[in-house]
């Protein structure tokens, strides 16, 4: 175990209230590609004229929905995507109490699946669906069982997926709930993300604990004001400090 992880080993042991807010690479380790990598999803030549970014945009679910449901069903939903080490070292720490929160950019679900109770979704979950017209909710088969754009089977509106697309705002409910369990913290860690994407790397700012712990692959906005940076995959790390 290298000077690093006991480091961060050590301060998980040390604290009581800890915070996680992360990013598309804490599922990359469960085969679900990120976005802003070289290899990531807006990276990708897709054969379009559009770029993913407008395709997940709130104008372009508008006005051409038969082609947002195309992309988002193709690049976007992982049904057999399973929890990695990080997403179960969390789990495990909170069943523990040191971890009271995760705070996650992911629509994936995985904290949940493996065993997270709070988790603060800013973006919303794919696993989510609802109809614009009268509200009914519905899981993932509604989507992933149509053809098309999916519509209410009680009024015949059209179901969108719980996500926030790009020129959505965030739910003002998980904000508050995020800045409250941020701001209450002992120690931050943030893993898996480059804190580029507003609003929501913006409330690592609410943070006056006492550690700040950065994991991830490269270089981000907030390295210099952390106590500890780590450049390894999220899930090895997790794997080592866990003992597993």
């Amino acid at each position: 175990m290298n000077t690093d992880i006991l480091e961060l080993k050590r301060i998980i042991d040390e604290s009581s209230n800890i915070v996680f807010f992360g990013g598309a690479g804490v599922s990359t380790e469960s085969g679900i590609p990120d976005f802003r990598s070289a290899t990531g999803l807006y990276n990708q030549d897709l054969g379009r004229e559009v770029s993913p970014e407008e395709m997940v945009s709130h104008s372009f679910y508008v006005n051409h929905p038969k082609q947002f449901f195309e992309f988002y069903r193709d690049k976007l939903i992982y049904e057999d995507a399973e929890p990695n080490d990080c997403h179960k070292a969390l789990a495990e720490l909170e069943r523990q109490g040191k971890v009271k929160a995760v705070v996650t950019q992911n629509i994936d679900g995985l904290h949940q699946k493996a065993g997270s109770k709070v988790v603060w979704e800013l973006h919303g979950s794919t696993l989510r669906n609802y109809c614009e017209s009268c509200g009914t909710f519905y899981d993932l088969s509604k989507v992933t069982g149509t053809d098309g754009v999916p519509t209410c089977d009680k009024c015949g509106g059209r179901v969108k997926p719980d996500v926030v697309l790009y020129e959505e705002g965030l739910d003002s409910a998980v904000i508050d709930g995020a800045v409250r369990a941020i701001s209450e913290a002992d120690t931050l860690i943030v893993g898996g993300t480059t804190l580029i994407v507003y609003p929501a790397a913006g409330l690592i700012h609410y943070f006056h604990g006492k550690h700040i712990v950065l994991i991830n692959m490269s270089a981000t906005s907030a390295d210099s004001s952390a106590d500890l940076v780590i450049r390894e995959p999220i899930g090895e790390v997790f794997k080592e400090v866990m003992g597993w």
